[in-house]
């Protein structure tokens, strides 16, 4: 519906955050959603909507890069020598998590 509605950029991100604020979707909702709007003649219009999975997807992601940058460091003060207690201080990590790496 947003896609067909020919409106300004401010306009169909107003239209979008409403929706977004009011109709709250489960992780399961959400692929079945998604796999109904990629069947879609118009999917990569709909995609290019502003919305949360994108905010969610950026989060995610820089989490995960943060996990794997530690996880890094970790091994690397392994290799060093250093004390695994002295490790999970400075990285945080769980003792046992670092034996595994």
């Amino acid at each position: 519906m947003l896609v067909r509605l020919e409106v300004n950029p401010a306009e169909s991100r107003f239209v979008n955050d409403f929706f977004e604020s009011y109709l709250k979707l489960d992780e399961k909702e959400e692929e079945k959603l998604m796999k109904e709007i990629s069947e879609l003649e118009n999917a990569d219009e709909i995609l290019n909507l502003p919305n949360s999975w994108e905010e969610r997807g950026i989060k995610k992601g820089i989490e995960r890069g943060f996990e794997k940058g530690i996880k890094q460091i970790a091994r690397r003060m392994l290799e060093e020598g250093s004390p695994i207690n002295f490790i999970s201080k400075v990285t945080g990590m769980d003792e046992e998590e670092i034996k595994k790496l």
